[in-house]
């Protein structure tokens, strides 16, 4: 393949405009904001289903306070309704009299015994619900945190993506004047050969591989065509030369 020396050299042009598009999309990826993400969304995840099981404890305990406090408002509404047949002289047995005094002493018993099933039960609910405050404070401090994680990451976004603009129109205006099958072989290398596919030789090295160039095969580089396109023999990235290649 042939082509001007003047495209050849675009070719540079293109592949350090190429090689900084790569370190940005590289950059993209590799923001330490989304490991921040990540472990912000994952903390978060697990606060939330902490939230969500404290707020059920405390809806269960309140359900359960609820029905330890009726059942000690039915206990006490029968033992009123007794102590008032006791007073109106209703009840018209002294047998009849024993039993309801009898059955007002085991109430009370049953009374105090509910009032602490009650106190307990009212403890439980209060440690519930400074479960769920603390919680639901954590949950939302961890709300922040992603929040200002996420921010920190679009704003680094919308930075390189403004970089990137830039460079691609660079690029295109480069790429526009580059003889189409010299695009193509250059497309097809870089595709091959990890983001490279042109190189300059300089000072007698390919800048692709490294690789220092024999006399002989310098003398052999010299001997082609100035339109000639060369490929590097060692990782077979075309090779352009300069005035600064050392031949």
């Amino acid at each position: 393949m042939n082509a001007a020396p003047a495209d050849q050299i675009r070719l540079l042009d293109l592949q350090a405009l190429d090689s900084k598009l790569d370190q940005l999309a590289h950059r993209r990826r590799t923001l330490p904001e989304h490991a921040e993400i990540d472990k912000a969304a994952a903390d978060r995840a697990a606060l939330k289903s902490l939230v969500v099981a404290a707020e059920a404890q405390q809806g269960d305990t309140a359900r359960e306070l609820t029905k330890a406090e009726q059942d000690v408002e039915q206990v006490r509404s029968r033992a009123a309704r007794n102590q008032q047949r006791m007073d109106s002289g209703a009840v018209g047995s002294a047998r009849d009299l024993e039993n309801l005094q009898h059955e007002n002493g085991s109430l009370a018993k049953r009374q105090a015994d509910l009032e602490d099933v009650v106190l307990e039960v009212m403890e439980r609910l209060e440690s519930a619900q400074t479960r769920v405050t603390e919680l639901t404070g954590r949950l939302e401090h961890a709300d922040v945190v992603l929040n200002e994680a996420t921010a920190r990451r679009d704003a680094s976004f919308a930075e390189l993506d403004a970089e990137s603009a830039k460079l691609t129109r660079d690029r295109e205006t480069v790429a526009a004047v580059v003889p189409a099958d010299l695009m193509k072989l250059y497309t097809r290398l870089r595709e091959q050969q990890g983001g490279v596919g042109a190189a300059r030789l300089f000072q007698r090295r390919c800048e692709g591989c490294r690789v220092e160039f024999a006399i002989t095969d310098l003398n052999a580089i010299k001997a082609e065509p100035k339109d000639a396109v060369l490929r590097c023999e060692n990782c077979g990235r075309i090779l352009v030369r300069t005035a600064e290649s050392g031949i």
